[in-house]
């Protein structure tokens, strides 16, 4: 396959949270006791050393274009040790001039003073995990945090100098109404963010609401709330680039949209998924490491840190790709088929042909990009590229 290398950004998965959300499938795991975040550091870096061995030339003077914490809560975390993993990456690998640095964070778990620490160790971007900003909610949902603690912890990072803050806000929440889906926009907002994530809360597989759902709004309800809390997100601002993405002008996450783009990732980290494109070998490689965080802590950087590692078939690729770039609102020029899939435009023609009959694609045949009817059946339009 004739594979051209896109971007490479950086995964860092910090597994623990103080307590674990009934809605979250994520690979995150309770607190107890003190759990050791120092070891866990050297352990990342090991890990990357590993993985920098063992992709070799596929890295190979590949600048990281953005860097994500994400878990778990990394701001249990403290400073110190973001700066002593920043530093030891970038001794690593070299990093884009104008890297994003983004690390979540939970509006519950940051003290006063904590955001200069970040800032300083270089993290540009951080997104809050609020959720909602009604304290009933909060609780059914089994956040730590209140509404006025969210909203002083956003004020605490902008005080600090940080601009680029994401909001993570869920609609269609136990037994909300669109009233209070609106309301929940209209208090991101006055926060001014330069990015919102507006997601639908949904039932995961695994999960304590999934063995006990709690009474959710209807399909047609939560189809009200998303198309009403987009226009009154447009109103305010905010452009709709991805189906759960928000951004002022000229602050879209670059992270996730290299993600959306299918570019390169490393994922360091206990369950952290990675992706990188072997030109040479002409494939697409996946990687994924053990999810639990002692199992990762003792491979300390060796073999056993690797849950899996397999080849993307070139079959699956045309679904992989378009799982990911039929998310953004704008779609992609299609030419960035063939250069990050290697694969030929006419192996998904006659899918491609069918989508536009249908009024699922648009028309135009220069780009790949779903029309607003296309958006709606997004589940079943991604379906149809699977081999």
């Amino acid at each position: 396959m004739n594979l051209i290398a896109p971007p490479l950004a950086l995964y860092v998965h910090m597994p623990w949270c103080v307590k674990k959300c009934p809605y979250c499938d994520f690979n995150s795991h309770g607190v107890r006791g003190e759990p050791p975040y120092a070891a866990y550091v050297e352990t990342l870096l090991a890990d990357l050393d590993a993985d920098r061995h063992d992709f070799g030339g596929a890295l190979t003077e590949r600048p990281i274009v953005s860097v994500f914490f994400g878990g778990g809560t990394p701001s249990l975390f403290s400073p110190e040790l973001i700066t002593r993993f920043l530093d030891g990456a970038r001794a690593r690998l070299p990093f884009a001039e104008a890297c994003e640095i983004t690390l979540e964070t939970n509006p519950g778990t940051v003290e006063h003073g904590r955001f200069d620490g970040y800032l300083a160790a270089g993290v540009n971007r951080i997104s809050f995990g609020i959720q909602s900003f009604d304290d009933d909610k909060l609780k059914r949902l089994g956040r730590i945090h209140s509404a006025s603690e969210a909203e002083a912890a956003v004020k605490s990072a902008q005080d600090a100098g940080i601009s680029n803050i994401n909001l993570d806000l869920m609609y269609a929440l136990p037994e909300q109404s669109l009233e209070g889906a609106l309301a929940d926009v209209d208090r991101a907002t006055a926060l001014r963010p330069a990015h919102i994530s507006h997601y639908q809360l949904t039932l995961e597989p695994n999960t304590v609401f999934a063995a006990h759902p709690p009474p959710l709004p209807d399909d047609d309800s939560a189809w009200a709330m998303q198309e009403a809390c987009e226009a009154r997100l447009a109103g305010a601002g905010y452009t709709q680039y991805e189906i759960s993405a928000y951004a002022q002008p000229g602050r879209r996450c670059e992270h996730n949209l290299n993600y959306w783009r299918f570019g390169d990732y490393l994922g360091i980290g206990a369950g952290a998924h990675g992706k990188v494109t072997d030109v040479d070998d002409g494939k697409v490689l996946r990687r994924w490491k053990v999810r639990h965080p002692a199992t990762y802590l003792e491979a300390a950087g060796a073999a056993p840190r690797i849950g899996g590692h397999a080849a993307v078939a070139a079959g699956e690729l045309p679904f992989e790709y378009m799982l990911n770039a039929l998310r953004l609102i704008d779609g992609v020029p299609v030419e960035e088929f063939h250069a990050r899939t290697g694969l030929p435009l006419q192996q998904i023609a006659s899918r491609l042909a069918e989508g536009r009959q249908r009024g699922w694609l648009q028309a135009d045949p220069r780009h790949l990009g779903t029309t607003s009817l296309g958006q709606r059946f997004l589940n079943d339009v991604i379906a149809s590229f699977l081999d």
